[in-house]
């Protein structure tokens, strides 16, 4: 199968939504224009499993919805997202849930590699993908540039070229992306924390007032 096939078939599953991000407004379940999904829609898990950081016994899960080539989620995971891993998910306050939105055939490359590496390494090719976007990103698909990033995770090219035609995660993907949209995610980051929904350019002081009322 040709890698333009493959990654537009998770692509056009969906439909092209913007240029790889969304807008830098955040919402809360408290506007009724938002639509926002059930606690237990949401962390009903999809056909390839939940990528999950955190005690399985917190009381608060975080579902954050990503794209690797948005640059308001490289923005979130290098500003915000180690402090929210400091002082809630690893002080077992915060179950984080990292799921895939891909807008874009690099993006959906991206994803499909960072899906089919082993589930320790999710986080570590997710920040690796974000922080080194300038190396990789484009309008067309380089796959030896999104090689050398998945190459620093160990692993082999063969690998990697296995990966692209791996049809179970590409069809996997593209039923999480479809999920995504029917709980209302247009464009990456969007996050939900127990019931309440941000999107865009979120900073951690939101996070922890969506938390504490909870906490």
């Amino acid at each position: 199968m040709q890698l333009r096939s493959v990654t537009a078939s998770l692509l056009l599953a969906v439909g092209v939504l913007c240029s790889g991000c969304g807008g830098g407004a955040v919402a809360t379940a408290d506007s009724k224009a938002l639509n926002v999904p059930s606690k237990e829609e949401l962390v009903q898990e999809g056909p390839l499993g939940d990528r999950v950081l955190g005690k399985a016994t917190a009381p608060i899960t975080i579902i954050e919805y990503a794209s690797l080539t948005c640059p308001h989620c490289r923005a979130y995971h290098r500003d915000v997202f180690p402090r929210v891993k400091r002082e809630f998910i690893d002080t077992g306050k915060v179950r984080y849930i990292i799921r895939e939105f891909p807008i874009g055939r690099t993006a959906g490359t991206a994803a499909i590699i960072t899906r089919c590496a082993p589930a320790e390494k999710n986080l570590f090719y997710t920040e690796q993908f974000l922080s080194r976007q300038p190396e990789w990103v484009s309008q067309e698909v380089r796959p030896d540039a999104i090689y050398a990033v998945a190459k620093a995770g160990g692993m082999t090219r063969e690998t990697f070229d296995k990966c692209l035609t791996n049809q179970t995660i590409i069809d996997g993907l593209t039923e999480v992306k479809q999920r995504g949209r029917k709980f209302g995610v247009i464009g990456t980051p969007t996050l939900f924390v127990n019931g309440q929904k941000a999107q865009g350019t979120v900073t951690f002081e939101q996070i922890k007032a969506m938390i504490s009322p909870q906490a």
